[in-house]
């Protein structure tokens, strides 16, 4: 068949939506008035100041750990279940932690964002 042309076949929903990114255009940022920039640029000065704690306790937990396996070597020999308790600690205690720092975090942004 050399003298077909090929076509795409596609759904009049997806030709829509493939239509609609066209004339929509590019997003901008919208333009604050000096005051809501000024309270924007605040908030954000704020809330990098807040997140330092949470990031050093990320910091010297994640290298603390390895830091007492190896101060500590004798808990390679206590197990759990079979299971070394440093592997469990590397594997287990990460998780729970950055959930709590999370959530701590969040509330303390979120409680800068409601001051006045």
């Amino acid at each position: 068949m050399p003298g077909h042309k090929r076509v795409a076949v596609m759904s009049p929903q997806t030709r829509l939506a493939h239509s609609r990114r066209r004339l929509r255009g590019r997003w901008r940022v919208p333009k604050l008035d000096p005051a809501g920039a000024e309270r924007a640029a605040e908030l954000y000065r704020a809330q990098r100041r807040l997140a330092v704690a949470p990031l050093v306790l990320l910091f010297v937990g994640i290298l603390g750990l390895p830091l007492v396996f190896a101060l500590f070597p004798g808990l390679d020999t206590v197990r759990l279940m079979g299971i070394p308790i440093s592997w469990l600690a590397l594997a287990v205690l990460p998780y729970p932690a950055l959930s709590l720092l999370a959530a701590w975090q969040l509330r303390r942004a979120e409680n800068a964002e409601d001051k006045p």
